[in-house]
């Protein structure tokens, strides 16, 4: 049964709403049309999402009054320090509609908590802590980012606009030892020994790397808090009020007082009194795995108690969303992540989906061999789960296409493989990823190349690429959570079947086609008579024999059954 891609009920519903056209910002002209409200039309399904991940400090910089803190200003190696960027800053990209123009739906950024105060200079240069993985207070915002009324803000702009929010959460470890920063009390770290990551005790139980101290997660023990975290909220003003909502807590919960209970406390605080929509958790595998599953069940809690005290601010009824980054997991492995001596199932233990590091391998090879194995691999070992792809990340030296010579064909494997994409900023600017005398990661972590975006054209062109695929597949759950089948070869064309409770959703898509006149088989998708929207081109056609021909100077095709709203 093909009788339409929606039913007539949803189908009114998901395209009926008009679009005005917004001022176009002085970076560079959309190709998309940004709305001046942008609340969901489509269904949302995480397995689906389009998440763009960016390191808070280096995307944009909507606050320069908050660029130096804690005299922060020692000089550092090559992109080693802090640049500017803050929560401010990407609330104001989120007002501009650059995420939506961008088809994006959730946005994850780095943590923005308290960081260590000093610096380190493990070879590389004095560092400090502007990639926000090293914690020095977790019930505080690190002022360098912003307050709490900047994320407060954040959250709820992004809301307004349809999008979901996704924290990044530390409990793996505390952030090292510096000139102004302690080590915290024995009871709550270890620091010795260094992980070995050959078995699964000696990557646990163990500190990531040297002086970065290792919170006991394992202990049910309880313990003290620090004197120096006493002290810090004492002088702030606020330790009464901390101890009242431990207190609480411990007292709802009936968990000891153990170190991982305290963090978890801390961290779900953010949900309950912000809305946050998910959490991205670092440093997974390294984490006895029973504290992610207690971490998702508080989480929980918090965002059910948030929906209640907020039901004008719920965006529809999506569960709290958690992935994990268990380094190295692949999609390839199922269900569970090998440590050689041991197998673990992290989806079993609080996580939706995990973050996939094996689609960048994949990329190399023809999209129909990429695209049928995700489809299969979800639909069978991952059913009921998802993974998060992607080919660019802040701390993986290895991408897919690092010297970004295939911005376009990167955009297509991302955007149109089956499960989560994960955007990196600048993936779709093709910001550089080779900085001369960086070191490490440091590398793939430059400032966004915002100034490129604005005055060449080559950029801009990456840019609309990215936003027409971006925009069609956050407009249709088919593209990355629906199932897969090649409808030809040559021409290579593809359809994405969606269809879970209540809502379904067709799409046919072609890449690799050639420039000028195409014929694409759309058999089995759309019937006869069937009025298509090419949203590549912005293309009115119809369905003939099965067939819909198409004439554009372009060589991708994205189908869908509805007329265009406009002519660009």
């Amino acid at each position: 049964m093909q009788k339409m891609l929606f039913s007539a009920l949803f189908f009114l519903f998901l395209f009926s709403c008009k679009t005005e056209k917004k001022e176009t910002q002085k970076v560079v002209a959309p190709a998309v049309e940004t709305t001046e409200e942008a609340a969901p039309t489509t269904p949302f399904v995480w397995e689906g999402a389009n998440i763009y991940f960016l390191l808070t400090d280096r995307f944009h910089n909507g606050n320069p009054e908050n660029d130096l803190n804690y005299d922060r200003s020692k000089e550092t190696g090559v992109l080693r320090g802090f640049m500017g960027g803050d929560i401010a800053g990407i609330t104001q990209k989120i007002e501009e509609g650059y995420f939506t123009d961008l088809g994006i739906n959730a946005i994850w950024f780095t943590p923005v908590v308290e960081q260590v105060h000093g610096s380190t200079d493990e070879g590389t240069g004095n560092t400090y802590a502007y990639h926000g993985y090293w914690t020095k207070d977790w019930t505080a915002l690190d002022p360098n980012f912003g307050t709490r009324q900047d994320l407060e803000r954040l959250v709820d702009t992004a809301h307004d606009k349809g999008i979901r929010v996704i924290l990044d959460v530390v409990l793996n470890h505390t952030g090292p030892v510096t000139e102004k920063d302690a080590v915290w009390p024995e009871e709550w770290v270890i620091t010795d020994p260094t992980c070995e990551f050959t078995t699964y005790e000696n990557t646990t139980n163990c500190t990531l790397v040297d002086n970065l101290p290792d919170i006991l997660t394992a202990t049910d023990t309880p313990v003290d808090l620090p004197d120096a975290l006493l002290a810090k909220w004492k002088e702030e003003g606020r330790l009464s009020e901390e101890l009242e909502e431990l207190q609480l807590f411990f007292d709802r919960t009936g968990y000891p007082r153990a170190p991982r209970f305290y963090i978890i406390k801390w961290l779900t605080d953010y949900i309950h009194e912000l809305g946050v929509d998910g959490f991205r958790v670092d440093t997974v595998k390294h984490v006895n795995e029973n504290a992610w599953q207690e971490l998702q069940t508080q989480a929980n809690y918090a965002f059910e108690t948030w929906k209640k005290k907020h039901p004008k601010k719920v965006l529809d009824n999506t569960p709290f969303y958690m992935m994990g980054e268990v380094y190295n997991y692949g999609i390839s492995g199922g269900r569970e992540f090998d440590f050689g001596d041991k197998k673990v199932d992290y989806f079993d233990h609080g996580f939706n989906s995990l973050i996939n590091f094996e689609l960048k391998y994949d990329a190399k090879n023809d999209y129909e061999r990429i695209f049928t194995k995700y489809d299969e691999l979800l639909n069978s070992k991952l059913e009921g789960k998802g993974v998060v792809n992607y080919l660019t990340s802040h701390d993986d030296g290895a991408p897919f296409d690092k010297e970004r010579k295939a911005s376009l064909r990167t955009a297509n494997v991302l955007l149109l493989t089956p499960g989560t994409s994960q955007v990196y900023y600048g993936d779709e600017t093709a910001r550089n990823l080779i900085v001369e005398g960086t070191q490490g990661d440091a590398t793939l972590r430059s400032f966004m190349n915002w100034e490129e975006l604005e005055n060449d054209p080559k950029t801009q062109e990456v840019l609309r690429h990215w936003q027409k695929l971006g925009t069609f597949r956050s407009s249709h759950p088919a593209v990355g959570a629906g199932r897969h089948q090649r409808l030809s070869k040559a021409p290579y064309v593809f359809s994405r079947t969606f269809i879970k409770e209540g809502v379904s959703d067709r799409v046919v898509v072609g890449l690799d086609l050639p420039e000028g006149e195409k014929t694409l088989s759309v058999k089995g998708v759309f019937e006869n008579g069937t009025a298509v929207h090419d949203a590549y081109s912005n293309t009115p056609l119809t369905v003939e024999n099965g067939k819909v021909v198409l004439n554009s100077p372009y060589t991708v095709a994205l189908l869908e059954a509805k007329e265009p709203e406009s002519q660009m």
